[in-house]
């Protein structure tokens, strides 16, 4: 069993419990639910860096990233920062996240928030909507074409953006599909989170051009992302880099003004 199979059989468990806790009428009663969400699609096509920086704690591979820096702090610095939008990690058991901090960051900034979560039901999609995303993450490796299919469609009638993150070809080749916006390439090796960009890069010429390519994980300096935008990458979804200083949004405006 991999991190991903065990993170996944963790997820059930605690979406069958957030299920009885919360019921959907309440979800879709939230002030959030009918808010016009924010394009970061659009954002990316439009942006001349491309930036998506992240929000996270800790994560399996690297226990702690940074305790300290509150997501209020992070959210308003990254939108001066001039981000295309913020990832926010709201997996609690191996990430340090919450939806909470989701809310949090949607109070203290207009950018495009998106939910970085292991999504599984449409609960979660509800849930996303309902504490201020605009932008749902699905992952290839841990769902079936159908069930991409149903999530992607889902979030598309709920005005979510949807980056799909694939790891390798075959997981590329089952997912292509209209109701997805971005496709995102984790450059990370589940298996052995050894990193790689060669991942983006052997990828990107099987993404047809009506995605948004995204690159994710390994990309930390601004070298790393002249080298991908040769291969049509028009996001970079940054997670580590920022958050593993001691101000996560003075990093990430000194790295987005050297890339401007």
């Amino acid at each position: 069993m991999n991190i991903l199979d065990k993170i996944v059989a963790d997820k059930r468990i605690e979406v069958d419990f957030r299920k009885e806790l919360i019921p959907t009428s309440q979800l879709e009663a939230s002030v959030l639910f009918d808010r016009s969400t924010i394009s970061l699609a659009n954002n990316l096509r439009n942006s001349n860096t491309g930036i998506i920086a992240e929000h996270k704690r800790r994560s399996p591979s690297k226990s702690v990233i940074n305790q300290k820096s509150s997501v209020w702090d992070v959210a308003k610095g990254y939108e001066t920062a001039d981000a295309c939008g913020m990832s926010v990690l709201t997996d609690a058991k191996y990430f340090g996240g919450s939806l909470d901090d989701l809310l949090t960051a949607r109070a203290s900034c207009n950018l495009p928030l998106l939910r970085k979560e292991f999504i599984i039901d449409e609960y979660q999609l509800l849930e996303a909507k309902a504490y201020g995303a605009d932008v749902c993450l699905l992952i290839a490796a841990c769902l079936t074409r159908q069930e991409i299919k149903q999530l992607s469609e889902f979030a598309k009638n709920l005005g979510l953006d949807v980056l799909l993150e694939v790891h390798n070809q075959e997981e590329l080749e089952k997912s292509l599909m209209p109701s997805l916006d971005m496709l995102g390439v984790n450059n990370r090796n589940l298996k052995t989170f050894e990193v790689s960009l060669e991942t983006s890069k052997s990828l990107s010429s099987l993404i047809p051009d009506d995605f948004v390519k995204v690159s994710e994980s390994g990309i930390s300096s601004i070298e790393a992302i002249k080298e991908l935008r040769p291969y049509g990458y028009q996001g970079f979804l940054i997670g580590e880099n920022f958050m593993k200083t001691e101000d996560p949004a003075k990093s990430a405006i000194e790295f987005i003004n050297e890339l401007k």
